[in-house]
């Protein structure tokens, strides 16, 4: 009796034990405001919290609540179900595969080749045939289109467990494990969670191994130490031993609800091998975008869409294939119901996939590093962007002359071709700032040289460029020639002594081939290769006084597959499972991935490229010249825009390609990269004039406008064609320079706030639905819309206008916009731009190059809005010293109009050398023809136009620097 007295003794004293540890537990996450207790609530509270907004969100008819409770998948019947799943059984109950929506279900054999009934079974998979060409699995497609899968999983699909959960100074960490191996060799069996609650908006999630540390890509991002005391968003873990899933919610808006950003309940299993890592989860809406670099229209298709990044020397032809190009963004922006929006961003570098859904719903699949996962609550899609680029980086600050009007060709064989081109354009009158060669000017096409007995004297002709106000832009490539020759080349031999050539797996110096033959490549993630780079760059500007440097073929671009010894067998150059890359496989058309590099191997760090590149050349630009660099690169990662731009690259002479760089410069604006454009008129096939000029009326938008063709085409540039095809370009791009300063002064806020340069509508008019699958027109900044024609034999356009007042940005005809089309004449000679109400536009007289319109006064042209008010703003500065925001040295006005009034006023005061003058005010939206101008309470002429409503007022030269006030009666 006694021995049972002890027992119940000891176990009252365990259960009491239990009791005080868990109200220990309790009163110290309730006493700390900074931890989202939530998601250690009890499955009813957790969600009884947001069921309100969770009720609306379905799986469709029949289906499940995308937010369940978080507990779905770990719902199995009973131990002999788990055994049977641990076991693998090739036969799934017909209760764990039937899905009655096809839009749930996963793809649980993506590899591109066909799944057979056997190998998805084997998986532990479900095996359906579609019943309909719709539901064809169609794998045979690098990217692009799918299909429904025939092999998907079961609700039951065996994963990771949800472990023990602990606060952090930064959020919390959760454990996750599990007991069974995946299809993929070398599962990782043991993986943190690691949430960071970086800022009220920003939300950081780390998935990754624990106890062996794996690559990470090495982008330098903010780091915190604490917690934000407040948060937009909520996060939300299943319980402790369930299936590990979780979800992200964004808090209650006023006015608004509770929305599920992304929720992996009830979507395929979170699966972390070596080599294969996959995340799934349920989005919120079907209004996706970004996830570059792809072609294709602006919105994203959710209809089983593939979209493969890997970075590759590909021109770019059939849009919507979801095939790899030349970048890698593994970022989106989704627009909710509503018209907020949020941002994710999965900082990766590893070759990936990402799956497309019309549930709707997503797949990231990477075969390397870790889970690195950001969201941006926004709301607004520029605050997405700002939030997001204060991640990677903003945006340059170009120069001013590289704002202007640049032109290219492959095939100017000599100094004198080139110039000629100068000459004609410059006896045209049509602007021109900057020249260009492309690798025609090289001895051999070997970079840092000059052909000088067949291109001529370069460095006469860029000192030529110089004395007209202009500039020059030359090509570099990364493959150094390694070519024996009794003459020293100090490119291969100083990166020799240097040792910072890419090594293959042996540790040699890698042999690659592209125009000079074979070749080396510097290793960017090696220090050292800065200092070689900045070397070369001073050597050859010693002798050419170039301006700005164009870095192509840094994809990184071989013409062997692999190297020229071919690529070793192992797991990097052959991994059990490759992404729909174009070609097939990793080396396809680059380097071996297997290929050694400073920070990493190639198969990790390959999308690295181009960026560092950037980095490299944006340096050794800065040191040499000490002025802005200008940087143009073919290929990119997240963060490259703060170092430099980007074209689009080999596109084609067709009005496909030109209506596709709209959403390429859109896209590339919202991945941070702000200086983009497309090649004019096409880089392949020869153009047609009415083509080529209806495109350089639409480059005269690109924020980079440059003329670029292929070897072998005719010339394209402006003034080589028809009299009223210089005539139309003449117009557009005097319309350009004309509006310089607003667009200069969209650039600093580009570089110092995060906004975007060009935009899509639904940026400024996100409540607008209609707006949201635009990408036909777009606009520059808040003010202004651009609807370029983009069809042969098109002199009318069905316009969209959102509600608003609009004014026709030449003549000033008011539009009021009440969200719809209207048919508006778009006649060949010119591309129509409309001002939005309320906006201010600084502008100044268009001249043939920025040297000489920089000596130009300033012109105001106010478009009132429905209330007669409207505001702006100008950036001034020198337009090529570096920093000038951060030391002071610019000038800030602001301008303000009310019904019957416009006002200046300098806000920053830091930049003298040149005189600000102002010469003209035009304002359109003037009900009535005022009886009086004054200018400073001094009565000044002007003009009013009754069928336009519009005033037009002469100024005397009045100093921007000072206050000004013009007032109408």
């Amino acid at each position: 009796m006694s021995n049972m007295g002890n027992k119940s003794v000891m176990v009252g004293c365990f259960i009491l034990f239990l009791i005080l540890m868990n109200l220990a537990l309790l009163y110290k996450l309730y006493a700390d405001p900074k931890i989202q207790i939530v998601i250690f609530q009890s499955k009813e509270q957790t969600f009884q919290e947001q069921n309100s907004a969770m009720k609306q969100q379905q799986r469709g008819s029949g289906g499940i609540p995308i937010l369940q409770g978080l507990h779905y998948l770990s719902k199995v019947n009973n131990n002999k179900d788990l055994e049977k799943l641990e076991e693998k059984q090739p036969l799934q109950a017909k209760s764990q595969c039937a899905v009655v929506n096809d839009a749930y279900k996963f793809d649980c054999y993506p590899e591109t080749f066909i799944a057979t009934k056997e190998k998805c079974e084997a998986r532990g998979c479900c095996w359906q045939v579609g019943l309909s060409d719709q539901t064809l699995d169609k794998k045979n497609l690098s990217g692009g289109v799918m299909g429904v899968p025939f092999c998907y999983y079961p609700t039951n699909f065996p994963g990771y467990k949800t472990g023990l959960k602990a606060i952090t100074s930064t959020g919390f960490t959760v454990g996750l494990t599990r007991n069974t191996t995946g299809f993929y060799p070398d599962d990782i069996m043991t993986l943190v969670m690691d949430v960071r609650y970086e800022t009220d908006y920003r939300l950081r999630i780390r998935i990754y191994d624990p106890k062996n540390a794996r690559y990470e890509v090495p982008l330098n991002t903010p780091q915190v130490s604490k917690a934000a005391p407040t948060q937009k968003y909520s996060v939300i873990v299943s319980e402790t031993g369930q299936s590990f899933n979780f979800a992200v919610v964004r808090k209650i808006l006023s006015p608004g609800r509770p929305v599920v950003l992304f929720n992996t309940s009830g979507a395929a299993p979170l699966i972390f091998a070596d080599q294969f890592i996959q995340l799934s989860s349920f989005l919120p809406s079907k209004y996706l975008y970004g996830l570059g670099e792809h072609r294709g229209s602006l919105l994203h298709s959710l209809d089983w869409r593939r979209l493969v990044t890997w970075n590759r020397d590909q021109a770019p032809h059939d849009p919507d294939t979801g095939t790899n190009l030349y970048g890698h963004h593994p970022f989106y922006l989704m627009m909710e119901d509503g018209g907020s929006s949020h941002g994710f961003f999965l900082l990766n570098s590893n070759a990936k996939e990402t799956a497309l859904q019309p549930a709707p719903a997503m797949t990231w699949r990477t075969i390397g590093g870790i889970l690195d996962m950001y969201m941006f609550m926004g709301p607004s899609p520029s605050e997405v962007i700002q939030q997001y680029t204060e991640v990677i980086g903003r945006s340059f600050m170009p120069p001013y002359w590289s704002l202007g009007f640049h032109v290219c060709k492959f095939g100017y064989k000599s100094v004198n071709e080139t110039m000629d081109v100068v000459k004609r354009m410059k006896e045209a009158k049509i602007p021109q700032d900057t020249q260009w060669n492309d690798i025609d000017y090289m001895d051999k096409y070997k970079d840092f040289t000059t052909g000088t007995d067949k291109f001529g004297d370069q460095a006469a002709m860029v000192d030529t460029l110089h004395s007209m106000g202009m500039h020059y832009v030359m090509i570099v490539d990364p493959g150094i020639s390694n070519k024996k020759s009794s003459s020293p080349y100090p490119p291969y031999d100083l990166g020799t002594k240097m040792d910072i050539w890419i090594k293959d797996s042996k540790g040699k110096p890698l042999i690659g081939r592209v125009w000079p033959g074979n070749v080396v490549f510097p290793d960017f993630t090696n220090p050292k290769s800065y200092d070689y780079w900045t070397q070369m760059t001073k050597d050859f500007h010693d002798k050419v006084q170039f301006d700005g440097m164009w870095i192509d073929m840094n994809e990184l671009s071989n013409f062997y597959d692999g190297s020229l010894t071919g690529c070793p067998e192992n797991k990097y150059d052959n991994p059990p499972y490759v992404p729909a890359v174009d070609g097939g496989k990793l080396k396809s058309r680059t380097i071996c991935p297997s290929s050694l590099q400073n920070f990493s191997i190639a198969y990790n760090v390959h999308d690295l490229y181009g960026f560092t590149e950037t980095m490299a050349t944006y340096q050794a630009l800065k040191t040499v010249r000490t002025k802005r660099p200008f940087v143009i690169s073919r290929s990119t990662f997240a963060g490259q825009g703060h170092y430099g731009g980007h074209w689009s690259g080999d596109n084609f002479a067709r009005y496909e390609d030109m209506y596709l760089s709209i959403p390429e410069m859109l896209n590339m604006n919202m991945f941070g990269i702000s200086m983009i454009g497309a090649d004019i008129c096409g880089f392949h096939d020869d153009t047609t004039e009415q083509l080529c000029q209806r495109w350089q009326q639409l480059g005269a938008f690109y924020p980079f406008s440059r003329n670029h063709n292929d070897l072998g085409k005719k010339p394209q540039d402006p003034a080589s064609f028809s009299q009223a095809m210089q005539d139309s370009t003449r117009l557009a791009l005097n319309v350009r320079y004309a509006l310089l300063p607003y667009l200069y002064t969209l650039f600093h806020k580009s570089n110092a706030m995060g906004e975007t340069v060009v935009r899509p509508l639904f940026f400024e008019f996100p409540q607008d639905v209609n707006t949201y699958s635009i990408d036909d027109q777009f606009m520059w900044g808040s003010a202004l819309m651009i609807t370029p024609v983009l069809t042969k034999d098109t002199t009318v356009l069905n316009t969209y206008f959102p509600a608003c007042v609009w004014y026709d940005l030449n003549l000033g005809k008011e539009i009021v916009g009440n969200s719809s089309r209207v048919k508006m004449d778009a006649p060949m000679d010119q591309i129509n731009v409309y001002v939005r109400g309320g906006s201010i536009l600084p502008l100044t007289t268009a001249s043939l190059t920025t040297t000489e319109s920089r000596k130009n006064n300033f012109k105001l042209l106010v478009a009132l809005n429905g209330t007669g008010q409207a505001n702006g703003g100008l950036f001034w500065d020198d337009g090529e010293t570096i920093g000038t925001h951060e030391t002071g040295a610019f000038n800030m006005i602001m301008f303000t109009a009310g019904m019957n009034f416009v006002s200046s006023e300098a806000m920053k005061a830091g930049y003298t050398a040149e005189r600000m003058l102002l010469d003209s005010l035009f304002v359109y939206g003037v009900e009535a023809a005022p009886k009086t101008v004054t200018i400073n309470s001094k009565a000044a002429q002007y003009q009013y136009s009754p069928q336009y409503k519009s005033l037009n007022v002469k100024i005397p030269l009045v100093d921007l620097l000072k206050p000004l006030s013009v007032k109408w009666m």
